[in-house]
């Protein structure tokens, strides 16, 4: 069977920080040899808080993830799994729909409220309850209302991190743990 796995990073938080960094090598080790990382930027500030500044950023980081996206033909593959980061979250989930991706399987790590406008189905989601992106009962609700799992982690900041070391690596296993499982289920 024909699988692949898209990477879409946050802002600040690209493909090779621990979540899509181990995400990845989790999914490779499933059978998800096809990969693509994808790589946009946006220097237009500080977005946080601002819903102006945040369209913004989700149009150019969308149609940077759609130009490196355009060369594959989604239907040569049984599999499609993708992995996403807080905005990247938002766009991974807005392509599935744009492109009528029917069966696509979300990773949704630290998610964004916006997100779940696009009613992201077969998907897991993390969350920390420190995380100064999200307002996090708003997006546990908002994930249990689209019937969808989210683990969350206490005292946990944006890169699902707090001030403890081995506290971060523990959460970090067990976010790849809930991430193995997902990977290994079927639709």
């Amino acid at each position: 069977m024909a699988k692949i796995a898209v990477y879409f990073p946050g802002i600040g938080y690209h493909c090779d920080k621990p979540l899509l960094y181990y995400g990845r090598k989790i999914a490779c080790e499933q059978g998800y040899q096809d990969y693509r990382n994808i790589h946009y930027t946006y220097n237009g500030g500080n977005i946080r808080g601002n819903e102006e500044k945040m369209q913004e950023a989700y149009e150019a980081l969308f149609s940077q993830a759609e130009a490196e996206l355009a060369d594959i033909v989604w239907s040569d593959y049984e599999d499609v799994l993708f992995v996403s980061k807080s905005i990247g979250t938002i766009i991974a989930v807005s392509y599935a729909k744009k492109y009528e991706l029917r069966g696509v399987r979300h990773i949704l790590y630290t998610p964004l409220a916006q997100t779940f406008l696009f009613a992201p189905a077969h998907s897991c989601a993390f969350i920390g309850t420190a995380d100064p992106w999200s307002s996090t009962d708003e997006v546990i609700r908002l994930a249990k209302e689209n019937d969808i799992p989210i683990a969350v982690y206490e005292g946990c900041n944006h890169s699902l991190e707090c001030e403890d070391t081995l506290k971060n690596i523990e959460n970090l296993k067990d976010a790849m743990q809930k991430t193995l499982d997902f990977c290994k289920k079927k639709n």
